[in-house]
């Protein structure tokens, strides 16, 4: 029952709600003192399955510095400066990079400036441009996607280190040995 007006009249087709029980509660079981509880401990998740979070350069956000870490980078807006993640790193279209990259996997849509001097995955899309040098383990290359500089992917650098400390290579061996 209330005490003011009800200012908006219930409609016809709405059905009413029943009424709250009402609980009786026994005085002894209406007990106000404070309790003390250990507070809940963060149980930390093992590190490999631990997901690594990303950082996000927004699109209207201009920035100069250099970022390192473990975590995955995407870039929006425009970034000066080296990156050196062992996470993914991914340039969105319309954004733009000056710097170095060192990263895991690196995925390209918008502009990259700079060399890419070590990923095991390089991804330039079609709306991609890299202007400078890159060494990965794999490069995808979509239509339409643009490239100045030079490009060293699909070699392992420790077969290579190998073949060198060994002597050469099967070529310098046939010369050798005729």
């Amino acid at each position: 029952m209330s005490i003011w007006k009800d200012q908006n009249p219930a409609r016809k087709d709405s059905i009413p709600l029943p009424p709250e029980p009402v609980r009786d509660v026994p005085a002894a079981a209406a007990d106000f003192s404070p309790t003390t509880t250990a507070p809940p401990r963060a149980v930390p998740a093992p590190s490999n399955e631990r997901e690594p979070k990303e950082s996000l350069i927004a699109a209207d956000l201009t920035i100069e510095g250099k970022i390192e870490g473990t975590g995955h980078v995407r870039i929006a807006g425009k970034f000066k400066g080296d990156v050196n993640v062992q996470g993914d790193l991914t340039i969105e279209t319309g954004a733009k990079l000056n710097g170095g990259v060192r990263a895991k996997k690196v995925t390209i849509a918008g502009e990259l400036e700079g060399n890419i001097e070590a990923a095991s995955r390089v991804e330039l899309l079609s709306s991609g441009v890299i202007i400078g040098d890159l060494k990965a383990g794999s490069l995808t290359v979509a239509a339409g996607s643009r490239m100045r500089g030079q490009a060293d992917f699909g070699w392992d650098d420790s077969k290579a280190a190998t073949a060198s400390k060994s002597g050469g290579s099967k070529d310098a061996e046939k010369d050798a040995a005729s």
